[in-house]
C-alpha cells in the first residue's frame, strides 16, 4: 500500500522533495501546503498533486495523509513538525532541525511520545561519495580520525529573502552552509558528541542582521577536532559544500574532490586512491542524494524503526549552532 505524502513548502527544496517522492516506490504525492496560492496551484499543477492546503492545520484536519516533508523557513520547523508528530503523522524536516536546541528538544519529544518518526534532512549523508570516505573510515584505512576540515561556503553570491533575516531563519550562513559542514564531519568521524565550540561569526559581506562569515572549532568527545568554516558572499572557497577532509594516523582522506592520501613509509612514496568520481560534478547537490533520503524515510515509517539522521543526530548539530553563536558573542569557548 502506498504512503501518502504532503509537502509542506514549494520553494526550492519543496521542488527537489517532490522529485524525490516521485522516484521513490512505494510513495505517492497526495497534498501539499503554501500560503501563496498562485505558487500553491503551479507546484500542485508541475506534481500532479489532487489536493492543496493553505495552512498545516487545514491538512491535519483532513486526515489526509501518512507522512509530511517539511521545507519552509526555519522558525516554522517546530511548529509544523510537532502539530504533525503529536497527530501521529511521520515527519521529515529540512535542515537545520529548528531555530534552536530548545526547539529541537520539544519536536524530539513530541516524536517520542507519539511514536511519529522524526527524520531531519541532513542530506550529505546519503551521498555518494561521502558514503564511499565513511566507508574507508570505517575499514580503517586512515586510522584513528584526529582532526577534520570542512567547508560550508558560497561564493561571490549568496541568498536573499527569509535566509537573511534573523526572526525567520535563526541564523545566517552558518544555520544555511554551515550546519551542512558540521553535520558531514560529525558522520564521517563516527557521530560523537561535541564536547565545546568556539567560533569567530560576523557581518562583513551585506548589510544583515545575521552573520555571513564564520568560523567554527568544535571538540567530540572521541578526541577529535573539526574546523569548519562557513559563509556567503566569500572571495573563494577551498572546497564546495560539505567538502571535508580527514586526517587519521594512517592517512588523509577527503570529499569534493574525493580520494584518499596513504604514506608508505618504507618506500617513502605516498599512495593516491582516486574512486573515479569526476570532479567537479555538474551538479553538485545531485537528485539522487535526495531520493536516497527519501527512500531511507519511507523504510523508517514502515520498519517502525528511528531513522537516521533522526533528532538525535539534528540535536546534537543544534547545540552546536547554538554554542558556536554564543561564543561568538562572549569571545568564550563554551562548553557542552
Amino acid at each position: 500500500m502506498s504512503l501518502k505524502v504532503a509537502i509542506i513548502g514549494t520553494g526550492n527544496i519543496g521542488h527537489v522533495h517532490a522529485r524525490a517522492v516521485h522516484n521513490t516506490p512505494g510513495l505517492v504525492l497526495k497534498a501539499a501546503v503554501d500560503n501563496q496560492p498562485d505558487r500553491l496551484a503551479t507546484f500542485a499543477t508541475e506534481f500532479k498533486i489532487p489536493t492543496q492546503y493553505s495552512s498545516v492545520e487545514e491538512l491535519l484536519k483532513s486526515g489526509y495523509l501518512d507522512a509530511m516533508v517539511i521545507g519552509v523557513p526555519n522558525y516554522l520547523h517546530a511548529p509544523f513538525a510537532t502539530a504533525a508528530l503529536k497527530a501521529g503523522i511521520p515527519v521529515m524536516v529540512e535542515k537545520p532541525m529548528a531555530t534552536s536546541a530548545a526547539e529541537a528538544e520539544q519536536m524530539a519529544e513530541a516524536s517520542q511520545k507519539s511514536g511519529a518518526a522524526l527524520m531531519v534532512a541532513h542530506c550529505w549523508r546519503f551521498d555518494k561519495e561521502v558514503g564511499w570516505l565513511k566507508q574507508q573510515v570505517q575499514a580503517g584505512r586512515l586510522g584513528k580520525i584526529i582532526r577534520t576540515k570542512g567547508y560550508g561556503v558560497h561564493v561571490h553570491w549568496g541568498p536573499a529573502g527569509w535566509f537573511t533575516q534573523k526572526q525567520s531563519a535563526g541564523g545566517g550562513a552558518l544555520a544555511d552552509m554551515g550546519i551542512h559542514a558540521i553535520d558531514t564531519a560529525r558522520f564521517l568521524a563516527g557521530d560523537p558528541q561535541p564536547v565545546s565550540v568556539y567560533a569567530r561569526l560576523d557581518t562583513y559581506y551585506k548589510e544583515l542582521d545575521v552573520d555571513d562569515t564564520g568560523v567554527i572549532l568544535i571538540a567530540w568527545d572521541n578526541s577529535v577536532t573539526s574546523y569548519i568554516e562557513s559563509g556567503w558572499w566569500q572571495p573563494h572557497m577551498d572546497g564546495p559544500e560539505a567538502s571535508t577532509q580527514l586526517y587519521g594516523l594512517a592517512g588523509f582522506g577527503q570529499v569534493f574532490p574525493t580520494r584518499l592520501e596513504l604514506p608508505n613509509v618504507k618506500e617513502m612514496k605516498v599512495e593516491v586512491i582516486d574512486p573515479g568520481f569526476p570532479f567537479p560534478r555538474q551538479e553538485h547537490a545531485q537528485q539522487e542524494m535526495y531520493d536516497a533520503q527519501m527512500a531511507c524515510f519511507a523504510a523508517s515509517i514502515r520498519s517502525g524503526q528511528t531513522p537516521t539522521p533522526g533528532s538525535r543526530e539534528g540535536l546534537a548539530n543544534m547545540k552546536i549552532v547554538d554554542a558556536a553563536y554564543k561564543s561568538a558573542q562572549t569571545g568564550k569557548v563554551v562548553e557542552l
